[in-house]
Parts: C-alpha cells; structure tokens; sequence
C-alpha cells in the first residue's frame, strides 16, 4: 500500500496494489500491519456501508469526545468527492479541508482522524460507499456542520440545484456558529 500525505496533517490517502488480469482484479483494501505505523495504530471497531445517486451530499458530520471517530473511507462502485474538515480547536489548519476524489476504480481511500467532520458528494449516477471506524456511532454524541458553509468554502463539484440533502442536514450550524455555540454552553 502507498500512503500519500495530504496538506492537512493526519489525513492521509491510501491507495492500494491491485493486480489484475483478464478475470479482473485483486487488492488488499486494508492490512493492520501496514496500516499501522501509517495511519497511527487506528484499531477499527465498525465498517458502515450506504448506496446513494447522484447529487446526494451526506456531511459534514462527526462524533463529539469522548465518541469520536477516526475513519478509512472508500467507494466500491461509482465516484464521490469525499471531505475532511479539521476541527480541532488549537490545529494550524482548523477550518480548512483536504478533498479528494474516490471510485470504484481508483481504488483510492482516505483516512480521516479524530477530530474531522466529513461528508461527501456523489458524483456518478450511483455510488456505494464502506466506512470502517475506531469507535461505535453513539446518536447523543453526533454534530455536523453546514455543507455550505462559506468560510469552509467547499467546491462540491456538482451544482448547488442538484444537491439532495436529508431534512436533518439541510439544516446544520457553520462552522462559526457551532464553535460559539459550544464555547458558551460551557461557560
């Protein structure tokens, strides 16, 4: 496995050995082995898996400490733009994000440590995407931010008319308004 640092410390793109041949192809999609020197000694507790069509933007969520989540994303069939934004209080690149784009065929995957809010956008007429975890989903601990947030400035790469949101993340703070939000309710 060859695994490429991003802009943003911590997020990190693995991109596999795939052997193929006229059946088809052949990769290991994660080893612990190498996995873990790369990616931090991450321990995966839960793979999640959802099929969405084109224009369905699912983000920008996370998990809350003591919750969170480091993830390895990647996209068995069709092509997303998936994102990582950093949220650390304290980071040098709090607020910013690192893009890329995942398919079926790149076999690319992204790892996103704790501390990230993330989502993506479909960018093919389908798309089935697996996420493994190093925490379990706890509902009470789930936050997001708004898809569109313009501070965040993320360039979807598909039309704002073609976005398809749930009812709940049409609706999430910015990024501006969810850290005042939380540094008063601690106050």
């Amino acid at each position: 496995m060859n695994f490429i640092k991003t802009e943003i410390e911590g997020v990190v793109i693995v991109e596999p050995k795939v052997w193929g041949d006229e059946r088809g192809y052949f990769f290991e999609s994660f080893r612990e082995s190498e996995a873990a020197e790369a990616l931090g000694g991450v321990k995966f507790v839960q793979e999640n898996e959802s099929k969405s069509r084109y224009g369905v933007v699912r983000g920008l969520h996370f998990q809350k400490d003591p919750y969170a989540q480091a993830k390895l994303v990647r996209v068995v069939l069709g092509a997303v733009l998936d994102v990582a934004v950093d949220i650390r209080e304290g980071s040098p690149t709090f607020g910013k994000h690192v893009a890329v784009e995942l398919t079926g065929e790149n076999h690319r995957q992204l790892f996103i440590p704790r501390g990230f809010a993330h989502g993506f956008a479909v960018l093919s007429p389908e798309a089935v995407f697996q996420y493994k975890c190093d925490n379990y989903y706890h509902p009470e601990a789930e936050g997001a931010l708004a898809w569109n947030d313009p501070d965040i400035a993320i360039d979807w790469r598909i039309p704002a008319s073609d976005v398809i949101l749930s009812a709940k993340d049409s609706n999430h703070p910015s990024l501006k308004d969810f850290c005042h939000f939380e540094r008063s309710r601690e106050i």
